[in-house]
């Protein structure tokens, strides 16, 4: 006999997928990154991104936006008299029926009939004291009588059902034995309440009382703590909602109360549970209320259920308002975000934990010396990968240009080769090449004979054994127009793809990034990343300039590259004593010193490079100037394409000198 084993596969619910991919971090850190460099701290950026979400996925304030309409909708869908209208239907239908029943006996005293006919016809306006006078009426109708019973029925089942959810549906057509279950589980758990509050309690009562009563808990709790937890956070609501009501409401529903099963030891029990928990759990919700304007009525239980939906969404909104302290995305209840948004919503908070997860812990933010968060050198590099990786499809999407090189190469070929990178100007290995491309397509499933095509990631180029270094310093302005004309940021992006450029494929050149406002200052890419824009007057061009010598001359074997971004004409100039001076317009001693200065760049080789921003007449006169007395370039790049102007001018000066003069059109 052969057995026949099926499996069934289905999507995995134990937690978060652990065969799930990583999540991608490049979005998030582009954007802290990009918040960061506008003039914000990594933390605070870091919540923005948490906060707006990324392009395909919603953050924080969608979340709590759609648990704010969630709530307005169950408030403004319902209103709180459905106990009220059914029990009046019942009222009616069973006035109606003995009335019928009286007008067909034929048999019946006149007087009694009279009499019956009075007292229903002088019933009470008040539901609840209709029902109560009439609980010693002796009914002559069958299908009367019932259905007055069911009027006790239901408000046994509704005021149990607000302690216990479902109750209502459970006890449909209970009988007596049922209804003493109840009373049972009822003292029971009083009892265990009772001793729990001297503290004299036992893991061996409560697993006792589950082994006899756990039917009544669907919840299944582990502990009698998380069973005090599960009933207090129901007796609440349930209060809450007693709260919600009218005056004129919630008397009728109490006087009705005491008809519920027609057992006043039931409403006992109950009380006592009530006062136990508020006792056990006092930080719950007890006094709270909230306004019903809908036109769905609403049951006890059923209203109960919907101020815990009420409750768990205000806990919800305050989770994603991260306003707390020690607030972190850890803390959201994922389970009840499920409930309440549906599992997309859960699946979006989880993933914006990880991030937050991964940007705190997976070493791209770290603490500097004041405690703050900082982008570390790992998200430097990542960044820089991503801006470079950009500048490189601007450039290369340039209509009209191509690369011409002249013959050689720079440098003895060592016979060894390596993947082609961005910005590499050394000649193809075209056996290596070719085998790549020829391995990748059997490998994906096609036959080479048939033709394949060449990926960027099949390429190699041929290493040489020695290349032109250079030093090469990146002079950015750094006066509060930069940042007034939107061109901070930009400026900013543009360092970073230059720095990621050099530090890994030209590791042998050496940059120095420098900036000038009312002075000079020589930075590391870090600091440039987190500068903040100051309002302070001064493009100090002239002290910028001396820390550029005073670089090029700590590499005198180099080739000396000054590339210079401003948007404005020099403003100050260093003195002796080391003060700026500062005038506008521009001094004729300011003009004067930073061309001096100029000047002696220009004696010493330097090849420079002017990105000039903005379209003001003078500014452009004043750099075509400056251009020509060193024999240098000026480039007017838009500010969206200041990256690739920079980088570009950066690889034709390093490719002219390497290839002794020849040009590099970009």
């Amino acid at each position: 006999m052969v057995l026949h084993h099926r499996s069934r596969y289905g999507r995995y619910a134990g937690g978060p997928d652990p065969l799930a991919p990583p999540v991608d971090l490049s979005e998030a850190l582009e954007a802290v990154a990009e918040d960061v460099m506008a003039g914000y701290s990594p933390r605070h950026a870091l919540e923005e991104f948490l906060r707006r979400g990324g392009r395909n996925r919603d953050g924080l304030d969608q979340l709590a936006a759609r648990v704010q309409q969630r709530r307005k909708d169950l408030l403004g869908r319902h209103r709180l008299d459905g106990t009220l209208d059914e029990v009046r239907k019942l009222l009616d239908t069973a006035v109606l029926e003995e009335r019928k029943q009286l007008a067909r006996d034929a048999l019946m005293d006149n007087t009694d009939r009279a009499f019956r006919e009075m007292q229903l016809q002088n019933l009470p306006a008040s539901t609840a004291a209709a029902v109560n006078e009439l609980a010693s009426y002796d009914w002559q109708s069958g299908s009367a009588r019932e259905a007055y019973e069911r009027i006790k029925d239901l408000l046994g089942r509704e005021v149990l059902d607000q302690r216990f959810a479902g109750m209502k549906q459970a006890l449909e057509n209970a009988t007596d034995e049922d209804r003493e279950a109840v009373n049972g589980m009822l003292r029971d758990l009083n009892g265990l309440l009772d001793k729990h509050r001297r503290g004299e309690d036992t893991d061996a009562d409560f697993r006792e009382f589950m082994a006899r009563h756990g039917s009544f808990f669907p919840e299944n709790p582990q502990s009698v703590e998380e069973l005090i937890d599960a009933l207090a956070t129901r007796a609440a609501a349930a209060q809450r909602l007693l709260q919600s009501m009218s005056p004129e409401q919630r008397e009728e529903l109490m006087r009705l109360s005491a008809q519920a099963f027609g057992s006043p030891e039931l409403m006992a029990q109950l009380d006592q549970l009530d006062s136990s928990l508020r006792a056990l759990r006092p930080g719950e919700d007890w006094s709270g209320s909230e306004r019903f304007e809908g036109q769905e009525g609403l049951g006890l239980g059923d209203g109960t259920g919907v101020l815990q939906d009420v409750a768990e969404l205000d806990s919800l909104a305050e989770q994603l308002s991260q306003s707390y302290n020690g607030s972190a995305l850890d803390d959201l209840d994922l389970d009840a975000l499920a409930r309440q948004l549906g599992q997309d919503a859960a699946v979006t908070a989880r993933t914006l934990a990880e991030i937050e997860r991964a940007m705190r812990d997976g070493g791209y933010l770290r603490r500097g010396a004041d405690g703050d968060l900082r982008l570390s050198p790992q998200a430097m590099r990542r960044l820089g990968k991503s801006l470079l990786r950009d500048t490189a499809k601007q450039l290369s999407g340039r209509q009209g240009r191509r690369e011409t090189r002249a013959a050689g190469a720079a440098g003895d070929q060592t016979g060894s080769s390596r993947q082609w990178e961005f910005g590499d100007a050394g000649p193809w290995d075209v056996t290596r090449t070719m085998t790549n491309a020829i391995r990748r397509t059997v490998a994906e499933g096609r036959d080479p004979g048939r033709g394949f095509r060449l990926g960027v990631g099949d390429i190699e180029v041929t290493e040489t054994e020695a290349r032109t270094q250079a030093a090469v310093v990146l002079l950015v302005d750094v006066s509060f127009s930069m940042a007034a004309e939107g061109r901070w940021v930009p400026m900013k992006r543009t360092a970073l793809a230059l720095h990621h450029l050099v530090s890994t494929r030209f590791r042998g050149d050496r940059l120095q990034l420098v900036t000038f406002g009312r002075y000079a200052q020589s930075m590391d890419i870090a600091q440039l990343t987190a500068l903040p824009a100051l309002r302070e007057q001064g493009t100090n061009l002239h002290h910028g300039l001396l820390l550029a010598g005073r670089f090029f001359r700590q590499h005198p074997s180099m080739q000396h590259v000054l590339l210079v971004v401003t948007d404005g004409e020099p403003t100050a100039h260093l003195l002796a004593d080391g003060d700026s001076w500062f005038n506008w317009p521009p001094d004729r001693e300011t003009i004067r010193a930073t061309v001096t200065e100029l000047d002696r760049l220009g004696r010493a080789g330097v090849q420079a490079t002017f990105f000039r921003l903005g379209d003001d007449p003078g500014l452009e006169r004043f750099i075509q100037r400056l251009a020509r007395r060193i024999d240098g370039r000026v480039v007017a790049p838009d500010v969206g394409g200041l990256g690739a102007a920079v980088v570009g001018e950066y690889l034709r000066a390093h490719v002219r000198s390497s290839y002794g003069g020849s040009d590099w059109d970009l």
